[in-house]
This record gives C-alpha cells, structure tokens and sequence, in this order.
C-alpha cells in the first residue's frame, strides 16, 4: 500500500479501529482500482462491477449505526473516502453520494417504511441512489430553484430539470428538491421507471470521466404523499445534506494530493537531468515538493479535527466550509505542481497527475464553489452576508 505522509506522526492520533479501516480499504484501491482506473477513465466509464465490493467492505453508509450498519466514527469514514479519492475521484464521489445524499436524508428526513425499504437495499448496493438539487439555472443559488411539487389530490405532481446529477444514469432512486404552491422546499424520493421521470446522461467531460453525471427530467411526474420525506421541511434540509457531502469531500481530496504528491516525489527522485543528479535535488523542485508536503500536512490535521468535532455532535457547517475550501484548493495546488515535476510526462495516463488535476477541476467547484465557501467564512467572521440582498 502506498506509504502516507505523516510529517507530525498523526498516526499517532488515530485510534487503532481507524488506521484498520483505512489500510483496508487502501488495500483494496491499490488491488482493485489503481490497476484500471486509468483505462476506466479514458473510455468514459464507470466501474459497476466493483459496488457489490465496494458494499462487502461496508463502505456505504459506514459512518451510521442504524440497520446494522457498520457505525464507523467519522475519522475512520473520512478515511475511507481519502483512499478512495487517492484511487480516483468518481470512486469518491459514488460512495458519497450513496451515503451523504441518499441514506443520510432517508435516516433523518424519512418515513418508518422508507427507511426499511431503502437503507438495506443502498447499505448491500441492490439499488443505487442520487442526488437531485443542482438545476441548469441555479447553482451556487438552490434557493431559487424552478422544479415545483403541485398538490393532486392525496398525491403530488413534480415538474423541472435538475443538472450534474453524480449518479443519475445509475440511480434506482433519486432524491429531488421542489418547490410546493407555498414556496416551501420539499424532498421526494422518485424511483427509476416513474411514468415522466427521465435521465440524460452528461457528455462531454474531461473531467470526472469514471463517474456518471447526468440530467434529470420531470414531466408531470406523479408521486404518492408517500414518497415525500414527512420531515424534510425548507432548503435548510438539502443543505443539511450537503454539509454530510462536503465533510467527505475535505477528507477525498486529501487523497488525491497524496497520490499526486507521492508521484511527484518518486519521478523527482529518478529522473535525471543536468549533470547526472535526479531533479530530486534541485532547489526547485525542493521547494514544489516541501509546499505540497506543507500543505497536506496542514489539512491533515483540519479534516482530523473536523471529524472529532462530528463525532462530538458539534461540527458547523461553517466549520465544513473551511475543510472543504481549504482541501480542495491545496489539492489542485498539488497537482498543478506534480504536473509541473513531471514535465510532458504529466500529461499522459501512464501517471496519473493529469486525471487527479481535471477531476479536482469539477471537485473544487461542486458541493459548494471556492468562493461560495469564502463568502459563508466571510459571513461568520464579518457578520455581513455578501450573497445576500441588502436592505431596501
């Protein structure tokens, strides 16, 4: 398994449960993933046979105790997203997905019969799930969102477009946000094969190119007041299902600059140049290289306080927004300076800087962009909210 960075012996921080959790799964990535991940990625395509494994580790829903689930604490489900991102992105992306934005709303929005219905179903990947807030037009800005929820009857009719649906081409069930009459955000589970529901995949991409990432479209889509989450009431439960999400995504990028970095210092290490000394022992490399390794030492020791604070029950979202801005932003950074080490070699999937770098591209501006992030730090420290109307 690849050796990890540890320049203040931050293993030393992690209970034994956790570290067996993280080379479990980073076991598995180097066996399972790293072989095929760059073949995957050029072809476009998502490795579905590797979610029954993926479901035998226990990784969907890891952090939650409920239906037998495993009930991991959240350092040990962060790390088992930062190995899944050191192996690629869409990996990452699917397990979060599953977890954060599909279980995580059924268990705290749902009904009784959802939740028997669908935890074991996802929790054993026999259905798949995704994700449906982002639309072509609203963003950064779910509040105004276009998809209306109209009452029928005892039931509901769902119309509108969602956009960039991690999953959706895959999805038994999704997870959509709407508008009721009263303006009220509202969450329905809609199952694949509802007369109106349909599912455009995404083309295109250069990034995220082993993850599935579609539209879904709603045409007078008929739901029973059954398939509602009974709790769900306003926007601030999908953003609290986005504050799950970006908690792991602080953790998988993580990941990724510790793939990138470690490429990095091994090519440094061997290629030669200049009077037959390995690029290793130039300054200038020094430098990239003692950055990177700064900087994920750095966020280290953020996404571990992040995940303690979890499990004590106190974690803000303002607090999610630091971890996810800061991972994110240092992870391209180091993979913007892995691609510089290697040269033209950095472009080729013989190594894999360039796939992390373009995945890190969508990472570092889905869950929330960089800025979006800044400004909810700048509202905490300034008490202003500058995404905000101001007074009239």
């Amino acid at each position: 398994m690849t050796e990890h960075l540890d320049l203040l012996r931050l293993d030393e921080l992690l209970s034994e449960d956790e570290k067996t959790v993280r080379d479990m799964v980073g076991r598995w990535v180097d066996e399972r993933v790293l072989p095929g991940i760059e073949q995957w990625a050029y072809e476009g395509r998502f490795p579905r046979e590797l979610i029954p494994e993926m479901a035998e580790l226990g990784l969907f829903g890891a952090s939650y105790s409920d239906y037998g689930l495993p009930g991991v604490s959240s350092v040990a489900y962060g790390l088992v997203l930062q190995e899944l991102e050191r192996g690629d992105s869409g990996l990452r992306s699917f397990v979060s997905v599953q977890s954060a934005l599909v279980m995580y709303p059924i268990l705290r929005f749902g009904s009784s019969e959802q939740k028997d219905r669908w935890i074991p179903a996802l929790a054993e990947g026999r259905a798949i799930g995704c994700f449906g807030l982002t639309e072509p037009d609203f963003g950064s800005n779910p509040a105004g969102m276009r998809t209306r929820a109209r009452r029928r009857g005892e039931g509901w009719v769902l119309s509108g477009e969602k956009a960039w649906i991690t999953n959706g081409n895959l999805a038994d069930l999704a997870v959509v946000w709407a508008k009721d009459d009263e303006g009220e955000v509202r969450g329905f589970l809609v199952e694949r094969g509802t007369p109106g529901f349909s599912v455009v995949e995404h083309k295109g991409k250069y990034s995220l190119r082993a993850s599935v990432t579609s539209q879904l479209v709603l045409e007078d889509v008929e739901l029973p007041d059954a398939a509602r989450l009974p709790a769900a009431h306003g926007l601030k439960a999908p953003l609290a299902c986005l504050t799950q999400a970006r908690y792991g995504i602080a953790w998988g990028t993580l990941g990724a600059a510790m793939a990138v970095f470690r490429t990095a210092l091994d090519y440094a290490r061997i290629r030669v140049q200049f009077g037959g000394k390995p690029i290793a022992a130039h300054q200038m490399v020094q430098e990239k290289l003692v950055w990177m390794a700064n900087e994920i030492t750095k966020a280290q020791l953020v996404v571990w306080r992040l995940g303690r604070l979890k499990d004590e029950g106190t974690l803000t979202h303002v607090q999610v927004s630091l971890g996810k801005r800061n991972s994110c932003w240092m992870a391209r950074e180091c993979a913007r300076l892995a691609r510089e080490i290697l040269g033209a070699n950095g472009i080729v999937n013989e190594y894999p800087v360039m796939r992390h770098l373009m995945n890190l591209e969508s990472v570092f501006t889905y869950e929330g962009t960089h800025d979006i992030h800044t400004l909810v730090l700048g509202k905490h420290l300034t008490g202003f909210g500058a995404f905000e109307p101001g007074p009239e």
